[in-house]
Order: structure tokens, then sequence, then C-alpha cells
């Protein structure tokens, strides 16, 4: 609520706002000072959000516990404030320190300005979330960040709209959490942008977008990036009609306001998050006169594209010099003690930097201490002792050498002593290979959680009872006892709800559990991805439906940028156990029947792609995943719905391991390697052969990722001495993976 002081009004107390210029100083400190270690060598890129700092803050205090963030890398003041990162470590991130102890959001595994939170604890529990301020890990493609805000906040709408959740307040507190989303001006212009807007619109989800508008993307400016230069009058169309919030159905609230304007600033984001809070209605605000003081990045200089014109505009209107104009206007700090204070914030942020910049080289420089006096102890016995002191002195005359460096010069230590037999080397080489194993662990952990690996194989079990059924009506009977013992299932995508999907998997399945649970979306498969990620990482259990695996291309890049590689550039600190259920492999036609296998499992390292030969083994890795925290993709048979299997009775507990194939037929003669609907194909084959003589043996792998871990295949190519790969895919895709691992 606003303060007074006499007749004037302030936003806050004389305190609070002393201390946001306080954190926005600091954070501009950061920022400058970030710029000069770049180009001064002890980083190798930086990118900050100076000029964004009074946003920031105003975004930060309409922000609460339980609220969740889905932004980009302009939001630094933001995440100081909130706590999420400190100072120490935005420098951590930027020397790419990995170390969670030193640098929490991403382990030095993400560029700096990359934020997120931890809401997985070390053991693989999950954290409550309404006691944090949550933020999604952040990814360098702008715009990625806009289709999983899509699922978090339609999150809030599943918790506020089935009872059936309320037991999960781990969660959400009956729906009240609010997405903040940021995204810069010329972001804007992405496709995966409009398509979020249009989603979030339409499900009336609780989204606060905030698009910053400094004039420019990178060096091109706004004339080039969008129609009539200004998002917000082009968003006029999204604009909800005038009425009672409680009763409007569809549409956003539209802000304009001065990135330089704190007090407006302030006003307009309470009021934003009070709507979006109480009523669900989506809101935008467009920051507009925004100035980036050092440019886009350390990559160039804006001087390069800007006129001397705008760039004395930018110094005029810079958001922290309009903020202290307005502290020094209202006489709410003298200037004396608002100099003193910024020299202390200059000093402060210095040894802060300082501090940083020495917890990531300590451990190198003890690195770079063992081999030296590796290589002093192997030279005392060595005829190569010149050439060793020689790689000693250059590695010892490295001011702050890179873990890259230790390792290039033992490993031309051990090259030069490739013909030497001195017991001294093999002290070296020990070091060496522990060192390997180390650093594959600090910067290649994480992928997976390793849980998925750990279910264990549950066979299907059939009796004299069990009906023959339609591949269709084996799904159904899956969904329907999924859908019956886990409230947090969510199952949505085109033609998902009503219709009970095009195959029929999902039939009667929306009448029986309502809507909510088995949802209809339109066509925006980037946006029902990014809508399933975005439950997930609030505890719900998405199926998203990709309505055939042609269309998998239009989400391909979420897939790959985002949710394949959460879990690692985390460092397990974040999870998204997604399931995309899709349908594929006919060998008829290009668009509805096609198979772009080889793109997908190369693309999405870190997602579980497992291709069921019937609906059988798809009901059974369904069932093994909902046990697991680890994302998959599923494609199902497309001719399959209508062939005829046995029903299991344990169609609610029997599991499909992943990463085991299994022999469908034995033989003796040859091996075929192949999976889904080419295992009919094999099969029929084997037993045309087998009329001549040939007796085949026929593997079906099952999971292309992960691949036949126990070496199945290599079993049986021992007893054959032959193999074939079979699949359908363009010559040298995903038969060649299979030959290769």
């Amino acid at each position: 609520m606003p303060k007074t002081k006499g007749v004037i009004v302030f936003p806050l107390e004389k305190e609070e706002i002393i201390r946001d210029y306080h954190l926005a100083y600091q954070s501009r400190q950061a920022s400058l000072i970030g710029r000069r270690e770049v180009l001064s060598g002890k980083a190798k890129f930086g990118i900050f959000g100076d000029g964004k700092e009074l946003a920031n803050l105003a975004i930060a205090h309409a922000f609460q516990k339980g609220d969740w963030r889905s932004g980009y890398y302009r939001d630094q003041t933001w995440m100081f404030m909130l706590g999420v990162m400190n100072i120490q470590e935005f420098f951590a991130q930027l020397y790419a320190h990995a170390d969670v102890n030193h640098e929490s959001n991403t382990g030095g595994r993400s560029m700096n300005a990359h934020f997120a939170s931890r809401y997985i604890t070390p053991d693989g529990s999950w954290k409550n979330q309404t006691e944090s301020y949550n933020t999604s890990a952040d990814v360098s493609p702008t715009g990625t960040q806009m289709p999983r805000t899509v699922g978090l906040a339609y999150a809030s709408v599943l918790y506020r709209g089935l009872e059936e959740l309320q037991e999960f307040n781990q969660f959400s507190r009956n729906g009240n959490e609010v997405v903040f989303a940021s995204i810069g001006n010329a972001s804007t212009a992405e496709g995966m942008f409009w398509e979020s807007v249009n989603a979030i619109g339409v499900l009336q989800a609780p989204v606060i977008i905030t698009v910053y508008d400094d004039g420019y993307g990178i060096s091109v400016s706004n004339q080039f990036q969008m129609v009539k230069e200004n998002i917000y009058t082009i968003l006029q169309g999204f604009q909800r009609e005038p009425c009672l919030e409680e009763e409007c159905e569809r549409g956003y609230d539209l802000y304009q306001v001065p990135g330089w304007d704190y007090p407006a600033l302030l006003e307009t984001y309470a009021n934003a998050a009070e709507i979006a809070r109480q009523y669900h209605i989506p809101q935008l605000v467009h920051v507009t006169d925004l100035t980036q003081p050092q440019g886009h990045s350390t990559s160039g200089s804006h001087e390069r594209y800007k006129s001397s014109e705008r760039l004395e505009w930018e110094e005029k209107y810079d958001c922290i010099r309009k903020m202290r104009e307005w502290i020094l206007d209202q006489r709410l700090i003298s200037e004396p003690e608002l100099v003193a204070v910024e020299k202390e914030d200059r000093a402060a942020v210095e040894g802060i930097r300082k501090l940083a910049w020495e917890a990531y080289l300590t451990p190198i420089l003890e690195e770079r201490g063992q081999v030296m006096d590796m290589l002093d102890e192997i030279a005392g016995s060595s005829s190569h002792a010149s050439a060793l002191e020689q790689i000693k002195e250059r590695l010892a005359a490295l001011p702050a050498p890179l873990r890259r460096d230790v390792h290039s010069a033992a490993h031309e230590a051990l090259r030069v002593l490739r013909d030497e037999a001195n017991p001294s080397k093999q002290v070296l080489v020990q070091w060496k290979n522990e060192q390997d194993a180390i650093n594959n662990e600090r910067y290649g952990s994480h992928l997976h959680s390793g849980k998925a690996l750990a279910i264990k194989e549950v066979k299907p079990a059939y009796s004299s009872s069990s009906p023959t059924v339609m591949g269709f009506e084996v799904m159904n009977a899956a969904f329907d006892s999924i859908l019956g013992r886990d409230p947090r299932v969510i199952a949505f995508g085109e033609d998902v709800g009503f219709l009970g999907d095009v195959n029929q998997g999902l039939k009667g399945m929306q009448e029986k559990y309502g809507a909510l649970r088995v949802t209809d979306t339109g066509i925006r498969e980037a946006t029902i991805l990014g809508q399933a990620i975005g439950m997930a990482m609030r505890g719900l259990r998405p199926i998203c439906e990709i309505q055939y695996l042609d269309y998998l291309l239009y989400a391909l890049q979420i897939m790959s940028d985002d949710l394949a590689n959460l879990h690692w550039r985390t460092v397990g600190g974040q999870a998204a156990p997604v399931i995309i259920r899709t349908r594929g492999h006919r060998l008829e036609g290009v668009w509805h029947a096609g198979s772009p296998m080889a793109g997908i499992i190369h693309l999405v390292r870190g997602i579980n792609v497992l291709a069921p030969r019937d609906m059988t083994r798809a009901a059974g890795f369904y069932n093994t995943l909902l046990k697991t925290d680890e994302p998959a993709v599923i494609v199902e048979v497309l001719n399959g719905y209508r062939v005829k299997e046995r029903l299991p009775d344990n169609i609610a507990e029997f599991t499909v391991p992943l990463g085991a194939p299994e022999v469908i037929r034995e033989g003796s003669d040859v091996t075929v390697v192949t999976y889904g609907a080419c295992c009919r194909v094999a099969m029929d084959a084997a037993d045309k052969l087998s009329k001549v003589g040939i007796h085949v043996e026929v593997v079906d792998v099952q999971s292309l990722l992960p691949f036949d871990i126990h070496g199945k295949i290599v079993e049986s190519l021992k007893k054959t001495n032959r193999v074939v790969f079979l699949d359908e895919d363009v010559p040298g895709g995903g038969s060649a993976y299979m030959m290769q691992k």
C-alpha cells in the first residue's frame, strides 16, 4: 500500500525505496564489472540486465512465494531481490564455476544470467514449492521460455479447478500462484510467443507477461521486428471486453509503462498481480523506454548501430539515473548520503567479485600444483627432464589457468614419456584417470536421474478369461486404470478430449474423469509440449499427445533445447517428467505415417525414446514411466489399433523395462534387430524364410533411448554370427544408430 509523508504519496516506505535503489545500483555494478571480466579474458561471454533494473524491482515486489518465473537473461535484479541468486553466484556463473555449492542455479553448465531455483533435493525428493520463489531453468534460444509458461500457469487452473488435487498442497494453495514471464521486444516476433499468448488466453491461465522494450533486437530496430513497431498496439485484439473480473471468460489486461518510472512500475505490477492471482485473468505489461547501457552483450558495442542522438537519449533516460533523480527530488536522502552509499556499493560488489574469482580459481590452482609436483618427481629420473621442465614452466606462467590447461599439460607430458618405463609416470597416469572420472561427473552428470532404469519388469499376466480385444481397447483399459489411480495424470492434445483421440485410445475418458483431466487443445504442438513441461515442473503427471509422429517436429526445438537437458543443466535441481504420446510407422505416405526417428534420437538425449511393437507393450511403458521422474516419448504403432491382442489381467501393474530388448522369435541363422511396426514385417519374413530352412532370430529393441543396456543383441549375434538391422528411416538413419550402439 502507498505510504504518505505529508501530502506526498510514496509507493513504499522510505527505507524500502532506499533499499531498492541499493540493490538496483549494486546490480548495475555487477553488470559493468561483469563486462570488464569478459573483456579482460577471465570469462568467455557476458550478457547482463543493465537498463532493466527498475522493472525487475517492481516485478519482485509483486512476486510471492509459490509464484513462478519463466524468463530470460535480463532478470538478474529480480533474482537478486528474491534470493534465487546472489551477486557472488552471479560472478561464479560468469566464470562457469562447475560447483553447485558456489553456483546453485546451473552448476556452471549455462552461460551467465541463466537462472533456476532448485526444487529437487539431492535425494531426489521434491521441495514444497509453495514456500519458495520458483524459477524455471532458463534457456538461451529466446522465445523458448514461452511454451513452458503455458503449463506453469495452467497448473494453477488445475489446482484450483480439480478437487482431487487439493491434497497436493506442497505444489499449490488453491491455484493462487501467478507465473511471471519475461521476454525481449524482438523475441515477440517468434512464432512461439504468439502461440503461447494465444494458448494462455484460451486457457485463462494466471500469467503476467513482461515485454522489455529497448527498441532493438541486438542491432536490429523495432522497424524490422514487428508491424507498427509496438507490441502493445499489436495485441489490442487480445484485450478483454470491459466486464467484472469474476464474469470475464477470455482476454488479457494490457498495460504500457515506462521502464524508468519507478512508482508507475510498482503500481502496474501490483494491480496486474492482484487480478491474475484472484481471477486468473492473464496480464501483459509492455515496459517501454528501456535502455541498454552496455549494448546487447559483450560480443560487440552498441555504438556501432545506434545514433549519437539515441545514445544521448539513453543516457538521459537510464532507469538508475531517473530513480536517483526521483529519490533526491522527493528528499528521501541527501545527495552526499547517496554518493556515499554508491561508493560503498561499488566497493562491495568488487569485493564480492574477488571472492567469487578466488573460489573459482583455487581448486584449479591446486590441480596445477599437483601436476607440477608430479612433473618434478618424474623429471628427476627421466631422460626427458628438459622437455618436462618446459611443460611445467609454460603451465606455471599462466596467471589464471583453465582446467583444460592443466590437463593439456598432463597429456603432453604423457606423450613425451610414452616410450619410457619410468615408475613415477604411473602416478601421473593414475592422477589423469582419476581426474577424468571426476570431470565426467563434474560436467556430464544428471542427464538422467537413473530412476527409470531402476524400475523392475513385471510381465503381463494372462488367464483363460483374458479377453482378446482391439489394440485401441488395450490402450483404453490402460488409460482408464492410470487416470483412476493417479489424480495428477492429465491427458491432453488435439482431439483427445471429446473424441477420445483419433484412434479411440481415450474413448469415454473425458466423460468419466471430466474435461480438466482429459482435455482437447488447439492445433499448437509447440505449446502442447510446453504446457506439459510447465505442468510437470509443478508436480503434475501430464500425458501430452502429439497426434502424429511427423508433427513432433513442430515441438522438436523445445524438446531438444528445454526438456531433454533440463535435469542436466540444473545438475539435478529440476525435472519435468513429461510423457509425450504419439503414433507413427505405417509405411503409407509422408506426413501422417512418417518416421523421422534418426533426427529425434540424436536431438533429444535426456529423453527416453520408446517404440513398442504393440499396444500391450505401450501400456507397460506408460506404467513404467509413471513410476519415475524422467521424460519420455512413446511412439505407438499407427496401424496397430485395430489389430487384436489379449488384454492382460494385470493391466494396471505390469511394466516394460527401459533399455531391454526382447527376443520375440528364436533362431540360429541370422539376427534381425528392429522395433515398432517393423516387428510385424520381420516376423512375417522370418515365417516365410523358415519354410526354406533359414531360421531367423527377431529381436525387438523396444527402447531406442536407452538402448540395449544388457547386451542382448550381442548375445544373439554370438549365436547366429549374422545381423540385419531393419527400420523405417532414411538410409544411415535409425539403423546406423543401432549398429553404432
